[in-house]
């Protein structure tokens, strides 16, 4: 049985969708079976893994709409073990359509059942909002994984996470827990990096991973190329960074893996 894991910050530019292509690949590289699904109408999870969003025929929203079914819409990757649930701009209007659902909040749960069967690890790339697509996210995951980045006002915005994550929690999905907060955009020359990390630190305590993503031009690269950057260059330090980072996510959920001769 695999682990369902949303990457979610209502909060943009703070590195979700690049933690969400790079982590997944990461998993991918380390041999571990994963799906990612984007769950974005701005389609930055399937374009940065080289498929055009415009040309896309079902993608997540077909899915959710019910029009098909979850093996029309996986797609593979130059990865082998990654597969991927592209989005599509009319993602858009799928919140809209489902407004007047009963159960809409569990549209995405409903829809990707059973395929935690078939994969080690599902990644869910969130909208940058706390809309009703992030709530089907979270909704429909095990755990929820927090990008914070290294500048000022890092944890602007966090408190309204944090509590849709608790209401969701009580109401929609009781067995939702925190992955961890990962610190990106972390930028080794400057004394503001270490400031923020030990204030994200103080507040979040043991929920913040080891590992830290480093600013780096190689990362911010790749997405315009189509690839993760464990595909663009697998040498840089961004590659080194998501690479640390899936280990210890694995590391972290041993058990789930306990009896798998890949475990790492």
């Amino acid at each position: 049985m695999g682990k369902i894991i949303s990457v979610a910050n209502q909060k943009g530019g703070v590195g979700k969708t690049t933690t969400a292509i790079n982590l997944a690949a990461s998993l991918a590289a380390i041999e571990h079976s994963t799906l990612l699904i984007d769950i974005d109408p701005q389609s930055n999870s399937t374009s940065g893994l080289g498929i055009d969003a415009k040309s896309v025929e079902n993608s997540i929203y077909e899915l959710m709409v019910g029009s098909v079914k979850p093996d029309e819409v996986i797609r593979n990757t130059d990865l082998p073990y990654l597969d991927l649930v592209p989005s599509h701009i009319n993602l858009v209007g799928a919140e809209i359509e489902m407004v007047d659902k009963s159960q809409r909040e569990g549209v995405l749960r409903d829809a990707i059942e059973g395929l935690e069967e078939q994969y080690d690890f599902i990644i869910i790339d969130c909208p940058p909002s706390l809309g009703l697509l992030t709530i089907n996210a979270l909704t429909a995951s095990h755990s929820v994984l927090i990008p914070v980045q290294c500048e000022y006002f890092a944890l602007e915005g966090l408190g309204q996470l944090l509590n849709t994550i608790k209401i969701v929690l009580q109401h929609l999905n009781p067995n939702l827990d925190i992955e961890g907060v990962v610190l990106t955009m972390y930028d080794t020359r400057t004394r503001l990096s270490n400031q923020v990390a030990d204030e994200v630190r103080r507040y979040f305590d043991d929920r913040v991973f080891e590992s830290v993503i480093a600013r780096n031009i190689r990362l911010a690269e790749a997405p315009s190329f189509g690839k993760p950057v464990i595909l663009y260059d697998s040498v840089s330090i961004g590659s080194k960074s998501y690479l640390a980072l899936a280990r210890e996510l694995i590391t972290k959920n041993k058990e789930l893996f306990k009896d798998s001769p890949v475990f790492a």
